[in-house]
């Protein structure tokens, strides 16, 4: 009787360490509509390059703005239902939604992610297009695994899958487009399916 009694306060020393160390309450749906979002912004970025008159490694000023608008907006509305939706089940856990944990959380995940989008943004001034979509895979990448140490750690493994697709896509990158679709879309909704089968559906 003792013996289980030592066991569950293990559990619970180890729980509450967990909680006062780690961000957990990341909603799967969020990964899954991210998906979306980018399949959907992607479909949107290709009708507007193939029908523009130009190459898509020379496009004129007009069509690219419009398709860094539309980047913006898959990041924006990415970001907005992730915050959103954790938001949410953080307060359904009757979990803190800003503490240490998630300070420590966003702050190592947007050293990587600030870093690569300016030097992104110093790539594309040079009108070098051709591994863009590497690069944002990588640092993306980069970030998730940086981030994963305070949240769970199921993370990582979506950031090595996109830091080895960003590779792959660094030595082709005449298919960077559909790398870019197959690692900000589809493995956002099979990793956001999982992670919601995991731990958000009771």
């Amino acid at each position: 009787m003792e013996s289980n009694k030592y066991l569950q306060d293990l559990c619970d020393i180890r729980t509450m360490m967990q909680k006062s160390t780690r961000f957990i309450s990341l909603s799967g749906l969020s990964g899954i509509l991210a998906g979306i979002y980018a399949l959907t912004g992607a479909a949107i970025a290709y009708l507007l390059v193939t029908n523009s008159p130009r190459s898509y490694l020379i496009l004129d000023g007009y069509i690219f703005r419009l398709v860094l608008l539309d980047l913006f907006l898959v990041a924006f509305l990415s970001a907005a239902t992730a915050i959103f939706l954790t938001t949410r089940k953080a307060k359904k856990n009757g979990e803190k939604i800003w503490d240490s944990a998630s300070r420590r959380l966003i702050i190592n995940f947007l050293i990587p992610m600030v870093t690569g989008g300016l030097y992104i943004l110093i790539v594309l001034n040079q009108q070098k297009y051709g591994q863009t979509g590497a690069l944002m895979l990588i640092f993306y990448g980069l970030a998730l695994v940086n981030a994963s140490k305070y949240s769970l750690g199921d993370i990582r493994y979506l950031g090595y899958t996109e830091i080895a697709l960003g590779l792959i896509c660094a030595m082709l990158p005449g298919y960077g487009f559909w790398f870019w679709c197959i690692g900000f879309g589809v493995m956002h909704i099979i990793y956001g399916l999982i992670m919601y089968y995991k731990y958000d559906k009771a």
